[in-house]
């Protein structure tokens, strides 16, 4: 078993769990990216860049990281819809410069403290070999009130419908976020709050959506026992199919899962 564990890899197993042996034991690889792909990747590191060095230039910005995405999905032979791909440019153009202006307007004043902050900490000092938790968060401000935000930009549609909003699993994300956050710098977890921010392609008006996502501490440490779980299951090899999931997965009627 590697050394550590992403969300990612966590929600695969809690998705299924032989998807992830497929996926993380045996490397298999079917996914290689797309149209959505491209344009998250562009989109995160736009706003990482202007969070950082203003919005001047945004949108030439967001156009250089979203064509250097195209290429690399070129490379890879893949089809691409090419309407999409004309509307996703216009619209990443137009997203480009928002990201400090919707953050002013949600949280007031601010500073920020890092983007792209690496997680890397121990889940359990007291277990040997312990694992650690692997991840990046987007970015991470500080209030006037010496609270600390926790952001995870995501890009979609329109929108998310509320069934997704409230997905408990999904929510783990920010969760672990604060909690692995907290610890690496000693700070009181009830100093710091959690967001996703949605990015919105195609909304007609409030393109960038902020929300809050509670993270108390029972929920810490729900998710942290399912964690804990996860890592007990994956080490002793439990890799029962989710047959729930099966017409969602790329290995769905394929040699590798019938």
């Amino acid at each position: 078993m590697k050394k550590h564990i992403s969300f990612s890899e966590f929600k695969n197993w809690s998705t299924c769990a032989y998807y992830h042996k497929l996926t993380y034991i045996d490397s298999l690889k079917m996914f290689q990216g797309n149209e959505h792909t491209a344009f998250g990747t562009a989109m995160h590191s736009v706003y990482e860049h202007t969070l950082l060095q203003g919005s001047k230039g945004a949108e030439n910005f967001f156009d250089h990281s979203f064509l250097q995405q195209l290429q690399e999905l070129h490379e890879k032979n893949l089809s691409l819809d090419k309407g999409l791909l004309l509307s996703m440019r216009e619209q990443g153009k137009k997203l480009a410069p928002l990201a400090g202006d919707a953050l002013k307007e949600h949280f007031g004043n601010f500073k920020v403290i890092s983007t792209e902050e690496m997680l890397y900490e121990t889940i359990d000092e007291e277990v040997e070999e312990s694992l650690y938790f692997k991840g990046y968060i987007d970015v991470v401000l500080q209030t006037d009130d010496g609270k600390y935000h926790v952001i995870d930009w995501k890009t979609c549609s329109w929108g998310w419908p509320t069934r997704k909003k409230s997905d408990k699993i999904l929510s783990y994300q920010l969760t672990f976020y604060k909690h692995f956050f907290a610890k690496k710098y000693d700070i009181d977890p009830d100093l710091i709050e959690t967001y996703f921010a949605l990015v919105k392609r195609t909304a007609k008006k409030d393109n960038i959506e902020i929300f809050k996502v509670s993270s108390g501490r029972k929920k810490v440490q729900n998710a942290l026992n399912i964690l804990h779980r996860t890592i007990y299951n994956i080490k002793h090899k439990k890799y029962i199919k989710n047959r729930l999931s099966c017409s969602r997965c790329e290995f769905y009627k394929t040699e590798y899962c019938t």
